[in-house]
C-alpha cells in the first residue's frame, strides 16, 4: 500500500511511524511545506492517559520523548492579588521543536520518506491520502467533508518566556478596557509557554487591529511585568489571532482521510490539540492494520474517534 501524509506535524509524523512499523512493505511518504526545523509553537502538554497510549503504540519514541519532559503536579490561579492553588494533578510537556526532531529521527530510522519545502497543489497519487495539515488544511479542500470553520472564543497571542513556571499558571489581569488571561506552563529547564487571551471587545479597546508583532510583544510584557518578574517574552509569529473552530460532517471521503486539526480543533485552554491529533494517528493506524478493506478501516477509524473527540 502507498500512503501519502500531507503535514509534518506530530500527528502526521506519528502516523507515518505507526504505519511503517506495522508493515515495512507499506510505502509511507510525508510531505511538509515548511523546513524540518520550522515550528510555530512553543511547548506541547500531554496527559498521563495519552502517554500510556504512546507507550503502547511505539515504546521507542515514547522513551525518547519522556526522557526530555518537564513535569509538574500543581495548578495556580492568580486573580486580584490572590493565588489559588490546586495540587495532585499530573502534567508533562516537551518543546514542540524537540518533539518534531524526535519523531523525524524515528521516521527516518524506519524508512519513511520525508519531504520538506513541498507545496501540495493537487491530490497526491496514493492508495491513502491523509490530511494532517492543520486547521487550514489544503487536503480537506480536495474532498467533500461538510466543513465548517468559525471563530471560537477570544483573541489570543502565543509567546514563549525564559521564566520557568513551576505550575500550570492562569493569570487574570483587569484593565480599563477589560479582562486579560494568561495560560502559562513550563516545557523544559529554561522555557515556558505564555499565551495571552482576551475578549474581542477588550482587544479592540486597547490596541488597533494593525498593531505590529513587536508592539504586541512590548504591550504584553508591560501588562504582565509583575508576573514575568524581569523575564522576557519571545515571539514566533506572535500576532493576535482568532481560534478557528473546525468541524466536519465526515472525516473521510474516498481515499482521503483527516486527522488532528484538519478534522477537528480543540481550544488551547484545554491543552489537548496535539494529544488528540496523536491519538487520531494511533486509531487510524490501528484501523488500517485490523481491516483488510481500506474503506472499512476509515469507517472504523471515524466511528472510534469522533465520539471521543466530540466529548
Amino acid at each position: 500500500m502507498k500512503v501519502t501524509i500531507v503535514g509534518g506535524g506530530p500527528a502526521g509524523l506519528y502516523l507515518a511511524i505507526l504505519l511503517k512499523k506495522a508493515d515495512r512493505a507499506t510505502e509511507v511518504r510525508v510531505l511538509e511545506r515548511n523546513a524540518p526545523d520550522a515550528t510555530f509553537g512553543w511547548g506541547v502538554v500531554f496527559s498521563e492517559e495519552t502517554l500510556g497510549a504512546l507507550r503502547d503504540a511505539d515504546p521507542e519514541s515514547h522513551l525518547e520523548i519522556t526522557d526530555t519532559f518537564a513535569r509538574w503536579n500543581r495548578l495556580d490561579i492568580r486573580f486580584r492579588g490572590r493565588e489559588l492553588r490546586s495540587t495532585g494533578h499530573s502534567f508533562s510537556a516537551i518543546a514542540r521543536k524537540l518533539l518534531l526532531e524526535i519523531l523525524q529521527r524515528r521516521c527516518r530510522a524506519l524508512g519513511v520518506e520525508l519531504e520538506f519545502g513541498v507545496e501540495v497543489e493537487g491530490l497526491p497519487e496514493a492508495d491513502l491520502v491523509v490530511g494532517a495539515d492543520g486547521a487550514n488544511s489544503l487536503v480537506r479542500r480536495l474532498g467533500e467533508f461538510g466543513t465548517v470553520v468559525e471563530p471560537e472564543g477570544s483573541k489570543y497571542v502565543w509567546f514563549g518566556t525564559d521564566l520557568v513556571f513551576d505550575a500550570f499558571t492562569f493569570i487574570f489581569k483587569e484593565t480599563e478596557h477589560g479582562l486579560y488571561n494568561v495560560h502559562a506552563y513550563p516545557y523544559d529547564e529554561g522555557m515556558s509557554t505564555f499565551i495571552v487571551e482576551c475578549p474581542r471587545e477588550t482587544w479592540l479597546g486597547a490596541r488597533p487591529p494593525d498593531r505590529s508583532e513587536e508592539d504586541t510583544l512590548a504591550f504584553c510584557e508591560q501588562l504582565f511585568a509583575r508576573d514575568l518578574r524581569g523575564h522576557e517574552l519571545f515571539s514566533n509569529r506572535s500576532l493576535w489571532l482568532d481560534f478557528p473552530k473546525v468541524t466536519n460532517r465526515v472525516w473521510h471521503d474516498g481515499r482521503i482521510v483527516l486527522v488532528g486539526d484538519a478534522a477537528h480543533t480543540a481550544h488551547f485552554s484545554i491543552g489537548s490539540g496535539t494529544k488528540l491529533a496523536m491519538e487520531d494517528a494511533i486509531a487510524l493506524a490501528s484501523s488500517v492494520q485490523r481491516e483488510p478493506d481500506l474503506a472499512t478501516a476509515l469507517v472504523r477509524y471515524e466511528g472510534e474517534r469522533r465520539p471521543r473527540v466530540e466529548r
